[in-house]
């Protein structure tokens, strides 16, 4: 039984009852991570006036006045909570031990599964003409998302954000209203979930729990069902182990709800939709390639399939302008018709023919192609050791995801600007003798999309853990080394890329170093 042991469908009032239900069902996941009972040593109660991302402050998000702790409606939530624990479930209590890890730890677990659940790309149908996946029938064959490496970007970038700012809004009013958890309150409360030394109102989990149902719903719409038992399931920990009232939690969840709206009326307008382009755009950019002398990519899929999503270096771009974005966009590549180049593709098809037993296992560890988080989400999950070690506040660690996050979306954005400004050929492309490892990428070859996203991952994450940059620079090496090994990069490819990951990421930094939180 893994994760979603304790899974139940609960509405407010349900929490409020608890005891009417209990937890159920069991269900296969992708993977269930072994996480550590959340340990705090500090509490962020300065949080509230960090900077937000997206937000103008946390009084942008209304909180009212919650009742006192005298009053006879607070005082029947709390003999709710302890009716409801005298009777636990075995059921409950997996559910509560499921939570204790920090719900910013298990939300980017499930945000990963969905990600690695939903990069199949769509099959070609019999004339040789690929369908599109269609947001407005999302169960539609194919289904949509096909979340490929630049869509899985955006999304934890929206995801991790929306709750970085929800909770900076409810670490401003915690402290502002300042009223206790219930097992602080009540000496008949019983204590289950880790103190976090933060007050109760509003409730931190159904934060977490109301703008991660709201963002991950629109991103993954065919798992709408499954993300609301553990928004859901969240919630009740949160009531079950003293944490917070129904009152706490209706709070928390109001406030997830409006952040993510603000985020969700961001994405609506931030060029994603016209990202795939169309044909005549297609037929530019090879021209424009052309008409510089150079060789243009092609599609190595058997039918060609149209170039995956051409215009996303054209989205809206987060704490950086798109100016910034041309700004740092590396020179180009070797042209296709030097001697540089052709040593160059010599060298890849020397790497694939001669490959050893450890680089083959670097090829495949860095592959992050079908049924993984993909490139973004494998740097998550290198970044989760870090943040269990450093003990953080569950602010700190959503801004942990956050800073790490909207680094990768803007490296997708500026990785995926240079390769179809460049519209360089694969090697495959320029010597078809050459086999590759792993399969080939649809879109242009320069410069390596590991290559940026790492660069980028590991500059910002060597900020945030200064213990562990060599570890991260030498993941960089080693993610943008394997796609020259799998036969899909050339060496100048993962070299620029690296750079160009870096400079992106510095950005990044740069706000982080003024946003309050240092």
């Amino acid at each position: 039984m893994n994760r979603k042991l304790a899974k139940q469908s609960l509405s407010l009032v349900g929490l409020m009852a608890v005891t009417a239900g209990s937890l159920v069902s069991c269900k296969s996941t992708i993977s269930t991570e072994q996480l550590p009972v959340q340990v705090l040593p500090t509490a962020d109660a300065n949080a509230g006036t960090w900077k937000m991302v997206l937000l103008t402050g946390p009084t942008q998000i209304a909180v009212a006045v919650p009742a006192a702790t005298s009053d006879p409606s607070y005082l029947a939530e709390l003999s709710a909570i302890k009716a409801a624990q005298a009777t636990l479930t075995d059921a409950q209590r997996a559910n509560i031990e499921y939570w204790s890890s920090g719900g910013a730890l298990r939300w980017n677990e499930i945000l990963r599964e969905q990600v690695a659940a939903a990069d199949l790309p769509p099959a070609p149908n019999p004339d040789g003409s690929y369908p599109s996946p269609d947001p407005n029938n999302p169960f539609a064959d194919p289904r949509y998302p096909f979340s490929n490496p630049p869509y899985a970007a955006r999304a934890y970038a929206y995801v991790s954000a929306a709750q970085y700012d929800a909770l900076k809004v409810a670490w401003y009013y915690k402290f502002l209203y300042n009223r206790q958890s219930p097992y602080m309150v009540d000496s008949g409360i019983q204590s289950l979930l880790p103190k976090t030394g933060v007050p109760s109102y509003p409730s931190e989990d159904a934060v977490e729990a109301g703008v991660n149902l709201a963002m991950l719903s629109l991103l993954f719409p065919t798992a709408a069902t499954e993300l609301n038992q553990d928004a859901q399931n969240q919630q009740q920990a949160a009531l079950l182990s003293g944490r917070a009232t129904s009152s706490d939690i209706a709070a928390g969840v109001a406030i997830g709800q409006a952040v993510a709206a603000l985020f969700k009326a961001r994405a609506a307008s931030d060029g994603m939709k016209a990202a795939s382009g169309n044909a005549a755009e297609w037929a530019s950019l090879a021209a424009a390639a052309t008409a510089r002398g150079e060789v243009p990519w092609l599609s190595q899929d058997i039918p060609a399939r149209p170039p995956m999503l051409p215009l996303f270096g054209n989205v809206k771009p987060w704490i950086i302008t798109p100016a910034d974005v041309v700004n740092v966009r590396p020179g180009p590549p070797p042209s296709t018709h030097s001697p540089q180049f052709q040593q160059e593709t010599a060298e890849v098809k020397n790497a694939v023919a001669n490959i050893t037993r450890d680089q083959l296992a670097t090829v495949y560890k860095w592959a992050d192609g079908v049924s993984t988080p993909t490139p973004s989400g494998h740097w998550n999950y290198i970044a989760v050791p870090y943040i269990v070690t450093a003990q953080y506040s569950e602010v700190r660690t959503a801004r942990a995801f956050a800073l790490v996050n909207l680094t990768m979306e803007n490296a997708a954005i500026g990785c995926w600007d240079a390769k179809y400004y460049y519209f360089n050929p694969r090697p495959t492309q320029t010597d078809p003798s050459i086999k590759t490892e792993i399969a080939i990428p649809n879109f242009p070859s320069y410069v390596s999309g590991h290559s940026v996203f790492s660069g980028a991952a590991a500059d910002v994450l060597s900020y945030l853990f200064p213990n562990g940059a060599q570890y991260f620079a030498a993941q960089a090496q080693e993610a943008a080394l394997s796609r020259l090994y799998g036969g899909i990069h050339y060496r100048s490819d993962i070299q620029v890329g690296l750079d160009h990951g870096k400079s992106i990421g510095d950005f990044t930094i740069v706000f982080a170093q003024s946003d309050g939180a240092n």
